[in-house]
């Protein structure tokens, strides 16, 4: 299922995908089952950051399954969605049962890539399907589920182009899954994503909406009320929070000092950092890592 291993630069526990032996690259699905048989309960609670897709869903019991330092209740039917680079730590498996697909992001062509927003690190983790999408999304895993299992019926390149789109239909519905109104979910504003990109890209360059407004062409006010409208929050809010989410992960699940992770992320030093983190979180970063680290880190 994986090869973990451990980044120099970062000091954070990273896991890379292996595909099982004799089947195609880039893709996996597994029972729940079959991962408590597979994989030690230590290592699962212990914090990972894959660099690959998790799509999760139960069929029976519960499950609590923390990302990026959320906790999020699954239940029958909901779905859970991993993202490369986010950091994860799973529950108690004892009582729960249902999927679990694995896949790189290199293993879907670039139209699903973009038409389920593949690369959208802000999408929702979480996500509890009205009765009818429920239904179809437990058809379309069932199918890839079966696929996967019929390894040898098909030559093995029409077999991989089967899960391709098979794995293509699931995540595109989830993808655009209706809201309770029973209409599709509205697409983001184009100028918000072009923001939330050049965020991503450069958070640790500069946390001034300004300097994003000039790069992009747009006012700051123009910013502040696409993210606003799209994200429920303004354009600094929406920068900061991003910064800290990287703080926090590397506090978390690094042995860098408070001054290096300052440095990493721009900050003039490491008291700046500090009070900035402070202000935002009510704790120290030294603080934090020291009551998140009440579990092994590697």
């Amino acid at each position: 299922m994986v090869k973990k291993r451990h980044d120099a630069d970062r000091g954070i526990p990273e896991i890379s995908f292996a595909a099982p032996a004799g089947t195609p690259a880039g893709v996996e699905v597994l029972s729940l089952a079959g991962l408590r048989r597979r994989v030690r309960a230590e290592w699962l609670k212990a914090p990972q950051r894959p660099d690959f897709h998790h799509l999760l869903t139960l069929t029976s019991g519960t499950l609590w399954h923390t990302v990026d330092f959320t906790a999020y209740a699954l239940a029958p039917g909901s779905w859970l969605w991993v993202r490369p680079g986010q950091v994860q730590q799973w529950g108690d498996l004892t009582h729960a049962e249902g999927t679990l697909i694995l896949f790189r992001q290199d293993f879907l062509d670039p139209a699903t890539t973009d038409g389920a927003r593949i690369e959208d690190p802000h999408a929702p983790i979480l996500r509890r399907p009205l009765p009818d999408d429920a239904a179809t999304l437990r058809l379309a895993a069932d199918h890839l589920t079966a696929e996967f299992h019929a390894l040898g019926h098909l030559p093995l390149e029409v077999h991989t182009a089967a899960l391709r789109h098979l794995l293509a239909v699931l995540v595109l519905r989830l993808a655009h899954l209706t809201t309770p109104a029973g209409t599709p979910a509205p697409e983001p504003d184009a100028t918000y994503l072009r923001f939330r990109d050049a965020v991503e890209k450069d958070f640790t360059r500069t946390r001034q909406v300004e300097d994003y407004a000039e790069a992009l062409g747009y006012s700051a006010r123009t910013l502040s009320r696409a993210t606003l409208a799209a994200a429920g929050l303004g354009a600094k809010e929406f920068i900061d929070r991003r910064v800290v989410l990287e703080a926090k992960r590397l506090l978390a699940h690094s042995d860098r000092t408070a001054a290096r992770i300052a440095v990493h992320l721009g900050f003039s030093s490491a008291t700046h950092f500090s009070k900035y983190f402070h202000q935002r979180t009510g704790q120290t970063p030294i603080a934090f890592r020291t009551t998140v680290r009440g579990y092994p880190t590697k």
